[in-house]
């Protein structure tokens, strides 16, 4: 009596591996993605740090450019600081900036929280209002802006470059997000456990949102140290200016120069990498929370 063998099968070499598992011409190609966007991404800053170390022999008009300088030198960023008050600009834009960062934190946490948590009439119509305040661009309210501002005697101020950013919208419906993420019954109970409305978002709120509070204080201050238009048309004394608006010298007086150019982006961008820098750590802290921990 003869058996019959069935035919062996084969399993698919995707099968093998598992369905989530990338073959390895899928993994170069994510890699290679990867490279390609990390160079369309910082390839021009560290093409403007590379021309801000340049010396004055080299050519950087040159036909086959050279990346890395022969001559690196930091006298381009000491020329730039004797040509224009460039710490008095940076130390202006990094007090609208603290004014802008303070009135985010505070007003967007407390307009958030209570909009989150809070039973009060009219909630649904200011959040309405809120969103509403949304669609409008920042080129339709600019005039009413200066009006107000110079209606309250601020023009010509740093307090009247930092008014209009020190409470954004979106930060506020960030926050009311954040806020209504965390399980209503821990606020239930600490409720009965007799806390009040500041306790219970001091020792329960808070510390469940830092996560977004850091994005706020990130995006907030890059907003505020590379805004233009609006400190340009506040500022009228040169010795008030923020630096994005006193580095526009740099393009009339050294025109010619892309050496100079280079070295005050470059001093303009670098407080920006320090900032993200210090935050990392708590914004990507704050994303990969899902839960709240116990």
């Amino acid at each position: 009596m003869t058996t019959v063998r069935e035919p062996a099968t084969t399993r698919p070499a995707n099968a093998a591996r598992g369905f989530n598992t990338p073959s390895p011409t899928q993994t170069a190609g994510r890699y290679l993605l990867l490279v390609l966007v990390l160079l369309l991404v910082i390839g021009p800053f560290l093409w403007q740090l590379s021309t801000s170390l340049k010396g004055a022999t080299e050519d950087v008009y040159t036909r086959t450019p050279n990346f890395l300088p022969d001559q690196p030198t930091l006298g381009n960023y000491g020329t730039v600081a004797d040509t224009i008050p460039v710490w008095t600009y940076a130390l202006n834009s990094l007090i609208v900036a603290a004014v802008c960062i303070t009135g985010n934190v505070v007003g967007c946490t407390l307009a958030g929280y209570a909009l989150a948590r809070l039973r009060f009439r009219g909630a649904k119509l200011v959040l309405g209002l809120f969103l509403a305040t949304l669609v409008l661009p920042g080129e339709v309210t600019i005039v009413s802006q200066y009006v107000l501002v110079r209606g309250l005697g601020l023009a010509d101020s740093l307090a009247g470059v930092a008014l209009p950013g020190a409470i954004a919208m979106l930060n506020v419906l960030l926050m009311r997000t954040a806020f209504a993420a965390v399980p209503v019954e821990l606020d239930q109970a600490a409720l009965v456990d007799g806390a009040n409305v500041w306790q219970r978002l001091w020792h329960i709120g808070l510390p469940n949102v830092r996560g977004m509070l850091s994005v706020i204080v990130i995006f907030t201050f890059i907003g505020a140290w590379d805004d233009f238009l609006w400190p340009l048309i506040v500022l009228t004394d040169p010795q008030k200016y923020t630096l994005t608006v006193g580095l526009q010298y740099l393009n009339g007086t050294f025109s010619a120069n892309p050496r100079l150019i280079a070295a005050g982006t470059m001093i303009a961008f670098l407080p920006i990498v320090v900032v993200f820098g210090i935050c990392q750590r708590f914004f990507f802290k704050g994303v990969e929370e899902g839960a709240v921990k116990g």
